[in-house]
């Protein structure tokens, strides 16, 4: 088994919330076998220097979607028409880019959820995923969602998205269409069949589509009962696009796990929030920073109305003790540049240790890996990150990566990519 020394000046305990230093972690193989150890260095182990940086664990993204947005595209926002205009293979391409990017950013491990488009029911974050795995392509660790659940008219639905006439584009339970408790359950097992390692739901309206309003509930109770029950049974958790305090509090009475967005959550459902133990993935920074003055006048009026709400919702979140993953809703925000949410979460209230901790320990609890990512600690993923400075005192160092390893390999080092 090969042995790696990474040496460099401090080193991020985000489970103790402080920088030490100096730092000496040995990964064997895949994994983290010793910090600071006392005990001699494993025999012919190369060392790494890695000079005056901090080391952390690799950054989640719990929201985000590789497969549209990318190079090219203003402020990173795709065609209001990619849904009917990109062919599968274009976006799979695109999404193998971003996903390069992404990893490239010091983000190890991301939650894709939820496609928008027809596909013939392929799910192409699941084969990316694969194509990841499988070491064909340079990219994160990719939880799937495959296409998100929702109902005619919903956020989600393509159509929608696209201003399609009736008939243009049919789509089922195949593409996440789905109407009725018989229909969602049978679209939550459409997708765990084909490779999904969560569901996404629909659950109120949003903000960056022609549907209803944002605050609008788009399933019955009834619906999301059926939704988390199979997800549930088949060992998945469920993420609800919820923007209207009415969703959110009917997702959290069905048990679903956690709510994006939140953006309208009253004081009462932030406690709800924390009675449950309901995550919040609140993709905050994108309120500040999307090209809202590229979008169509309707949109732009809808996010004036509620991006100040949002901004005023979650430091009182922060405050409550909601348990806070770091998701961006890229390309809401362009692909790798992922960590200004860490920077927008300490503008919100955090501290840059509990940012960090939404960035890795939160969001590793979120998709149930705690065990073995989101820390720098034997036994773990040597997911490993290194950054200049010290980003307890200054967050904006995640902005600027300068070592990456995911799985014992590395892939960034000193800003030089490596495709070994």
């Amino acid at each position: 088994m090969t042995a790696t020394v990474l040496r460099a000046a401090r080193w991020a305990d985000v489970e103790a919330g402080e920088v030490r230093s100096p730092a000496v972690v040995v990964v064997e193989g895949n994994r983290i076998s010793a910090v600071n150890p006392t005990a001699a260095l494993p025999d012919s182990a190369e060392e790494i220097d890695l000079g005056d940086v901090t080391l952390l664990p690799g950054l989640m993204d719990m929201e985000l979607n590789l497969l549209i947005g990318g190079p090219g595209g203003p402020e990173g926002l795709p065609s209001p028409m990619h849904g009917v205009q990109d062919d599968p293979a274009y976006r799979t391409l695109r999404g193998a880019v971003n996903a390069r990017s992404t990893l490239e950013a010091g983000f190890t491990t991301v939650r894709n959820l939820g496609l928008m488009v027809k596909t013939g029911g392929y799910l192409l974050d699941v084969a990316l995923q694969r194509a990841i795995d499988q070491g064909w392509h340079v990219g994160p660790r990719i939880y799937p969602a495959g296409h998100a659940v929702t109902p005619y008219g919903g956020h989600l639905d393509p159509t929608v998205f696209q201003r399609l006439a009736p008939g243009i584009m049919p789509l089922s339970v195949a593409e996440g269409i789905a109407n009725g408790v018989d229909d969602v359950r049978a679209c939550v097992r459409y997708q765990i069949r084909h490779g999904a390692k969560l569901i996404k739901v629909s659950a109120s309206g949003g903000v960056m589509s022609h549907s209803t309003a944002p605050g609008a509930q788009q399933y019955s109770d009834e619906e999301f009962a059926a939704i988390a029950d199979e997800a549930h049974r088949a060992g998945v958790r469920v993420a609800a696009h919820a923007v209207g305090d009415k969703a959110i509090r009917a997702c959290i009475r069905a048990g679903i796990d956690c709510i994006e967005h939140g953006f309208l959550a009253t004081d009462e459902t932030i406690q709800m929030m924390v009675d449950h133990g309901t995550f919040l993935v609140s993709t905050t920074y994108l309120t500040e920073a999307m090209a809202v003055d590229r979008i169509a006048p309707e949109l732009r009026k809808k996010a004036e109305e509620v991006f100040p709400q949002a901004q005023a919702m979650l430091p009182k979140a922060i405050a409550a003790g909601v348990r806070i993953a770091c998701g961006t809703d890229a390309p809401a925000i362009p692909h790798g540049q992922n960590a200004k949410e860490l920077c927008a979460l300490v503008s919100r209230g955090m501290s840059p240790m509990q940012a960090i901790r939404a960035a890795t320990i939160a969001s590793a609890e979120l998709i149930e890996a705690d065990d073995e990512l989101g820390r720098l600690a034997p036994g773990y993923l040597a997911d490993i990150i290194a950054v200049p400075g010290d980003p307890a005192h200054d967050i904006a160092t995640t902005l600027d990566v300068r070592f990456v390893m995911k799985d014992g390999r590395i892939y960034r080092n000193d800003g030089a990519p490596h495709d070994g």
